[in-house]
């Protein structure tokens, strides 16, 4: 039985009857649930259970116990449902995760069970799958020849051949929600039944045999008639420690399992099964510990935060850093600081692909006690590093986003680097951002949270400027290193003499003049694929997606045109499908196509290519950096993975072949995007000994965006920009709300966010906040679902959240179909 709880009971030693429970189900709701007689006492807060939700089993989080039922719930006691199983006696949810994350779920009008979904390891729940099975009737229909067979008839067919299928695999091979239309549409003719099972969890602990020294052979007292393969075996397993894998002593030792097998008979050894940790960074070459001299800013710096860390009390503060100025010595001195005092230590990073480069310098500085949490480890290595955080095993996480809520107790410190990216936003249910709740749990556990960035979020630098953050600065490079000089070449100038160029003579020439002298560069354009879209010069139509309103990007080495939104795929065709005829011009370059004019120019380079296309497997992405890191490549093309954190130390020329479609992106974002992605990128170059310089393409010489990131002038951008901002009524001025629509059906859609509308204006009566929309998104169709936005500004968070919670709650009550209404509170961008 499902109603809204107004409040969640804290204490979990009383003998509940009842217990409330979030679901991982996009709804802002919690469900209650009887505890059965025999449970009664042992359910704990953060445990997690099985419960049944209509039709299916799934698993849940308990959020709140009572002992007594609640009336006023509005449904009878006799109406409540038991829970089916209990999952954990230790609950994997510690207290201080579990408030976090009910923060984070009010804060972000998120779901409060998929927050806590979020903040466990990837494959630890048990979960419901849905089968579709056919019968017999759906046999005979199948049987039947049809002749223009539609997407059902296609299922109904797979489904004859199997017998039955999980949903997921149809969706491969049909778009999703046509084949749930479909799926839905067979159910109700009777050729399908539908069965939910449980799944259980993929990750479990890895087990392996282990052998260990025992008794005499631990003793070193040999018998007289042990041969010299027994021999090698206890030597081996000395040197050891005394234990080893299996399978690790017989290469080692270079035997095979029979004198292992002797040696246990006689009690020398022990052979049993033991849990082995996956250690991402196993076999993994970890950098030298080397010891730097602080500069008097660092020092200065250093000594303010150090300064609150033995307070023990909440302050946040900017450490605003010129690329190269030493920021991360100043994190590792601060971590240090606090392991001293006793408590742990988070950071985040914004990619995965900084993530190598951090884990190994903390692991080099701090050994096993620093633990690693992102998506690209495999499934047991995520879950053997949060297990250790959960034992107390590891005191230092380190992560993107989702290590916000890293099991660690006592947090005494927490470091976002980098802190102005957008990656750091969760852009799909759970809605949160990293930072922002990084600084709420760095308050609630009355630790310290450093926001460290060359180029900080303009509300994060407006905070500093109020008092409300402690401005922490560091304007020089370390060794007085000079900046990069940047230079913008006007592509107007560049067209009147050269034509349409991707490369001007100017940037082509310094490339020249760089590898010459044995020196490396990176070339950026932040989009990938060969060609950004396909158009027919006959009839002026582009090749567009069929699930999204999106024109496909041409992938030449894959030969397929690709959407970056949904991934459909479909082969170029050979004349345009809207006037039929063979005009069709490949317009706008991608890193794939600067990749062939580079490689086509210089043939001698070596040059490698870092974007998501070719950075999908394991370790792909580390292994092309340390390589670049070693001299083995001499240039680097790539999106905006290279603009970030990265030190090479022989680069000295950083090229920009474009930034203008950033610059032109409907959002009132895009010239703080493109400004921070410029200097970010100009920062790669000149870290070493040697003089950085920076050239810039651009159609718009004259944007200020542009002008100060030449100057690399954060404050001379800010002053500009906030004046815009405050003009137009948007962030840090203002607060922001976001609302998106959609759904398949366009009407439905549409409908409901008129009544949203309405809904907002009826709360507004007294316009205490301004309302716009609805209107087709910027994206009006993504995924084959249909998308209208509304935009909500207020002067104060208090009244935007009493509006917002109103309105949505009198929607709800009016019929409105909340499943397909997502609110995003300080969105990053309105696309």
């Amino acid at each position: 039985m499902s109603k809204p709880r107004k409040t969640l009971p804290s204490d979990d030693k009383i003998r509940a009857n009842f217990l409330d429970a979030a679901l991982p189900i996009p709804l802002r709701q919690t469900f209650t649930y009887r505890i059965p007689s025999g449970l009664s006492g042992t359910v704990k807060l953060g445990a997690r259970v099985v419960v049944p939700f209509g039709k299916r089993k799934m698993t849940a989080y308990v959020v709140g116990l009572s002992v007594d039922f609640d009336p006023s719930l509005g449904f009878e006691e006799s109406a409540v449902k038991e829970i089916l199983e209990l999952l954990d006696l230790e609950p994997l949810v510690t207290p201080e995760i579990l408030e976090l994350c009910r923060w984070t779920s009010e804060y972000y009008l998120s779901s409060f069970g998929e927050v806590l979904k979020a903040s466990l390891p990837a494959g630890i729940n048990k979960t419901a799958a849905r089968f579709v099975a056919i019968n017999g009737k759906g046999r005979e229909h199948a049987e039947k020849q049809t002749v223009k067979p539609g997407m059902a008839d296609e299922i109904l067919a797979l489904l004859a051949q199997s017998g039955e299928m999980i949903d997921r695999e149809i969706f491969i091979r049909f778009a999703q929600s046509k084949a749930n239309r479909s799926i839905r549409q067979l159910e109700r003719k009777g050729f399908v039944d539908i069965i939910y099972r449980t799944i259980e969890p993929i990750v479990k602990s890895k087990k392996r045999k282990i052998v260990r020294l025992a008794g005499s052979g631990s003793a070193g007292a040999l018998a007289s008639d042990l041969s010299k393969k027994h021999h090698a075996i206890l030597d081996v397993l000395r040197t050891a420690g005394g234990e080893l894998q299996f399978t690790e002593l017989l290469e080692k030792a270079d035997v095979g399992a029979s004198p292992i097998k002797t040696l246990e008979k006689r009690g020398l050894l022990e052979i049993f099964s033991g849990e082995v940790r996956r250690d991402p960074l196993e076999n993994s070459l970890l950098p030298a510990v080397n010891k730097f001299d602080l500069t008097a800013a660092q020092t200065q710096v250093l000594e303010q935060i150090t300064k609150s860390l033995r307070a023990e009390q909440y302050r946040a503060f900017l450490l605003h850093g010129v690329t190269g100025s030493g920021k991360t010595e100043v994190y590792i001195r601060a971590i240090k600081e606090t392991l001293a005092a006793g408590r742990s230590a988070l950071m985040l990073v914004p990619e995965i692909a900084l993530t190598p480069v951090f884990s190994k310098r903390l692991r080099a500085v701090f050994g096993d006690s620093v633990a690693i949490l992102h998506s690209s480890l495999s499934t047991g290595e995520r879950y053997d590093e949060w297990r250790r955080l959960r034992k107390g095993e590891a005191r230092i996480a380190i992560g993107t986003r989702s290590a916000v809520f890293a099991p660690l107790e006592n947090v005494g410190l927490i470091i976002v680097d980098e802190e102005h990216d957008g990656s750091y936003r969760q852009h799909e249910m759970p809605f949160y951002h990293g930072r922002d709740v990084a600084i709420k749990r760095a308050y609630d556990s009355g630790g310290v949270v450093i926001l460290g960035s060359a180029t900080p979020a303009l509300e994060t630098f407006h905070n500093a400027q109020i008092g409300k953050y402690e401005y922490l600065e560091l304007p020089e490079r370390i060794e007085n290193r000079p900046m990069a000089a940047a230079e913008l070449i006007d592509l107007r100038e560049v067209f009147k003499t050269e034509g349409a160029v991707i490369l001007s003579p100017q940037l082509v020439e310094a490339i020249d003049r760089t590898h010459r002298k044995g020196e490396q560069s990176i070339i950026l354009l932040n989009r990938r694929g060969f060609s950004s879209f396909v158009l027919c010069r006959s009839c002026g139509e582009t090749v567009r997606c069929q699930n999204c309103d999106i024109s496909l990007t041409f992938h030449k080495r894959e030969g397929n045109l690709v959407c970056h939104y949904c991934g459909y795929r479909e082969k170029p065709p050979g004349k345009c499908p809207h006037c039929e005829k063979e005009f069709l011009y490949y317009l706008g370059e991608g890193t794939e196509q600067v990749e062939g004019v580079l490689r086509e120019k210089f043939p001698d380079l070596r040059i490698a290519r870092i974007d998501r296309d070719t950075t999908k497997r394991k370790n792909e992405l580390e292994n092309t950096l340390n390589q670049f890191d070693r001299g083995e490549i001499d240039m680097l093309v790539g999106t905006q993975m290279l603009a970030k954190g990265h030190d090479f130390h022989n680069v000295t020329l950083v090229g920009v072949v474009s930034v203008d479609a950033g610059l032109q992106m409907p959002d009132f974002r895009s010239a703080e995007r493109t400004f921070q992605l410029l200097t970010q990128v100009a920062g790669r170059a000149g870290r070493g000994d040697l003089q950085g310089k920076v050239l810039i393409q651009t159609f718009f010489p004259h944007h200020y965006a542009l002008k100060h990131a030449r100057s690399q002038s954060y404050s001379d951008f800010y002053e500009v920009e906030s004046k815009f901002r405050k003009r137009f009524n948007y962030p840090p001025f203002v607060v922001l709300a976001s609302i998106i629509v959609k759904h398949h059906d366009l009407h439905h859609s549409l409908e409901t966010a008129k009544l949203l509308r309405e809904c907002l204006n009826y709360e507004n009566s007294s316009h205490r906040i301004a309302v716009m929309g609805p209107a087709p998104a910027a994206l009006s169709r993504l995924k084959n679902e249909y998308r209208f936005q509304l935009i909500v500004k207020a002067g104060n968070r208090s009244n935007l959240r009493k509006i917002l919670d109103a309105a949505l709650d009198r929607a709800a009550s009016r019929g409105a179909d909340m499943k397909i209404v997502f609110v995003e509170v300080d969105p990053v961008d309105l696309m």
